[in-house]
C-alpha cells in the first residue's frame, strides 16, 4: 500500500507539472478574471453575477491579447505583449515549483533555487506559447502591386 501511495504521488506531481505548463499562458487572464469577480462581489453583485463578470473579464483579456499580438507588426511591441502574459505565469510557476519542492526538500537554498528555475521555465513556456499562438503579422499590400519574391532567382 505504501508503494502504491508513492507511485500515485509521483504521478500526481507529474500531472500538476504538466498542468502548470499547459495552462501557463492563462495566468494573466485568470488573475484579471478573479480580480474582476472579487471586485464585483464586493460592490454588491451576487456570487453568480460575480462569477460571470470574472469569466467575461478573463476571456476578454485572452481575446484582446491575441488580437493585439496578431495586429501589431513591430517585433518589440509583440515581445512586450507576450511578456505581459509571461510575467504572471513566471510568478505562478515560482510558487507552484516552490510548493512542489517543499514536498521532497526542506526549506533551504536548493528549494528556492529550484523555484527560480521553475519560474524561468514556466515564464519562458508562457512567452513561447503566446508568441506561437498566431503567426507573425505580415505587411499588407494595399496598392495592388505584386508581392516581392521570397528569394532571388539563381543566376547561371
Amino acid at each position: 500500500m505504501i508503494i502504491l501511495g508513492i507511485v500515485l504521488s509521483v504521478f500526481a506531481i507529474g500531472f500538476f507539472c504538466w498542468l502548470l505548463f499547459a495552462l501557463a499562458v492563462y495566468a494573466l487572464p485568470c488573475f484579471v478574471g478573479m480580480t474582476a469577480a472579487f471586485a464585483a462581489y464586493h460592490h454588491g453583485y451576487g456570487v453568480f453575477e460575480s462569477g460571470v463578470i470574472g469569466v467575461v473579464a478573463g476571456t476578454l483579456t485572452v481575446v484582446i491579447g491575441q488580437i493585439l499580438f496578431a495586429r501589431v507588426r513591430m517585433p518589440l511591441l509583440r515581445f512586450f505583449i507576450a511578456l505581459v502574459f509571461a510575467i504572471p505565469a513566471a510568478v505562478a510557476g515560482y510558487h507552484a515549483t516552490l510548493g512542489i519542492a517543499h514536498i521532497a526538500l526542506p526549506h533551504d537554498l536548493l528549494s528556492t533555487t529550484l523555484a527560480y528555475i521553475g519560474a524561468l521555465l514556466v515564464g519562458a513556456t508562457a512567452w513561447l506559447r503566446m508568441a506561437s499562438v498566431l503567426p507573425p503579422a505580415e505587411p499588407r499590400i494595399s496598392d495592388g502591386a505584386a508581392a516581392p519574391p521570397l528569394s532571388s532567382p539563381a543566376r547561371n
